[in-house]
């Protein structure tokens, strides 16, 4: 069993994304481009861009994200959570990241920050945005894999965009962004999602399809839990993928276990544990195994369209994000800090 500290901090560059995935929940925060101009709520859960933000309807946000600017503003905010919660890396969200015109400068701009900087991303620009982006410093690329054929991707997209070629032309810019990630040195990622049973043979073509230099995390999916569950043990099962090693982190409640396939190939599943924040999560209304979706995960970084950064625990409740410059003073933050020392400690005891 291997232990670390979570010091990863995610920061939503920008809302923007060309897919229109059924179960998106946009890091908490409404589609931009169905409110523009509506500065609070309520903010509507759906218009003509075709996306959905999952928990909008009961997670209290109180504004839509705008891009993040890679200025002094930015260097701060990074700095101030640098300072209080030791963070060492950031990952980059969105939407979808490589639409933002000036992701290398923000990595960049990072990287003399003091941080390590990785990406997810669906893979629908990164032929035009990656290279300058490994240019400028970025470590790995966690790709989002939503189908491994185009019937599969465009199964999952709103119905007014469920279409084969539009998917295959999705499909396309991800295996080219694949591809050059890794002919750039930069770590290639793939994520991919098992409901149930009948997802198993993505997670084959996946294996199949591309070089062993990428690297495959299984995810478990919450809302579908034993199912999920049971469908991941019938892929290590047919794959004979053999236990090497659990690798816990500290302070978030995602967790690794990773597997030896018998050509050599690693692969890893991710699971959620139960952790909370025994203080701000004790009273939450969705405290409990059934509503509770993601835990306690980590810190999320915010920019508002007036320029002010928010610092949000939780996507579920978004009503608990602070502007960055009273996060950092506040009993929640010195909660986190207390609560990833103590996990630190438990997990390694």
């Amino acid at each position: 069993m291997r232990v670390s500290m979570d010091r990863t901090l995610r920061v939503k560059v920008i809302d923007s994304c060309g897919l229109t995935c059924t179960f998106c929940h946009n890091e908490g925060t409404p589609v931009s481009a169905d409110n523009h101009g509506r500065a609070s709520a309520p903010f509507l859960p759906a218009g003509r861009s075709g996306r959905v933000s999952i928990y909008l309807g009961t997670n209290g946000a109180r504004f839509v994200s705008a891009p993040v600017i890679p200025d002094e503003a930015f260097r701060t905010a990074l700095a101030q959570l640098r300072d209080a919660l030791g963070f060492d890396e950031v990952h980059l969200t969105g939407g979808e990241p490589t639409l933002h015109p000036r992701l290398p400068q923000i990595i960049a701009l990072a990287k003399s920050a003091g941080y390590k900087a990785s990406v997810t991303s669906n893979g629908e620009n990164g032929a035009r945005s990656l290279p300058e982006c490994a240019r400028a410093g970025l470590d790995h690329v966690n790709f989002s894999i939503f189908g491994t054929t185009t019937e599969e991707l465009a199964q999952v997209q709103g119905s007014r965009y469920r279409s084969r070629q539009r998917a295959a032309r999705k499909m396309t810019a991800l295996e080219e962004s694949i591809r050059l990630t890794l002919a750039l040195g930069a770590e290639a990622r793939a994520n991919v999602v098992i409901p149930d049973h009948t997802h198993v043979r993505r997670v084959h073509r996946l294996l199949e399809r591309y070089s062993p230099q990428l690297s495959v995390r299984v995810l478990t999916s919450l809302a579908d839990g034993d199912a999920s569950l049971d469908a991941v043990d019938q892929l290590l099962k047919e794959l004979d993928a053999k236990p090497e090693a659990v690798r816990l982190i500290a302070g978030t409640s995602g967790f690794r276990i990773a597997y030896r396939l018998p050509n050599g190939r690693p692969l890893f599943v991710k699971h959620i544990r139960p952790l909370r924040l025994p203080e701000t999560c004790a009273g939450c209304r969705f405290n409990n195994s059934a509503d509770c979706e993601e835990g306690y995960y980590g810190v999320r970084l915010y920019r508002d369209p007036h320029g002010t950064f928010h610092v949000g625990v939780c996507i579920q409740r978004m009503d608990l994000c602070l502007p960055v410059e009273e996060f950092v003073g506040s009993d929640v933050c010195a909660e986190i800090r207390k609560m990833r020392e103590q996990d630190l400690h438990d997990l390694t005891a």
